[in-house]
């Protein structure tokens, strides 16, 4: 199993990334998506989850409104779209996908992990 995180990269505040996650050795659509992210020093932090069949998306507040969650089951691959991206965005994003919608926002839950994509926002 592995989960390709990419997009990731150094942009300017307000500017907009937009993270993949392929999926291969699973089969994604069974999976609900998630993707955490991660400073040095601190927790794992939960960003967005998607539901298996993407009609349940749940966003963390710091990102609601500015973060969009996405999903294209026949290409195995999830998207996190970053629009208004600032300073404190900046983090190593990752995916990780849990059998269950439920336990979307516990680091703990997650079935399998990528490996991070780095997103710095510079001021």
């Amino acid at each position: 199993v592995q989960l390709q995180a990419s997009g990731g990269g150094l942009v300017q505040t307000g500017g907009s990334l937009r993270l993949s996650c392929e999926v291969s050795g699973l089969t994604s659509r069974v999976y609900t998506m998630v993707w955490f992210r991660q400073t040095p020093g601190k927790e794992r932090e939960f960003v967005s989850a998607s539901s298996s069949g993407g009609d349940r998306t749940a966003y963390a507040d710091s990102v609601k409104g500015r973060f969009t969650i996405s999903r294209d089951n026949a290409k195995n691959t999830v998207y996190l779209e970053m629009n208004n991206l600032k300073p404190e965005d900046t983090a190593e994003y990752y995916c990780a996908a849990d059998r269950y919608y439920a336990s979307r926002g516990d680091p703990k839950s997650m079935d399998y992990w990528g490996k991070g994509t780095l997103v710095t926002v510079s001021s």
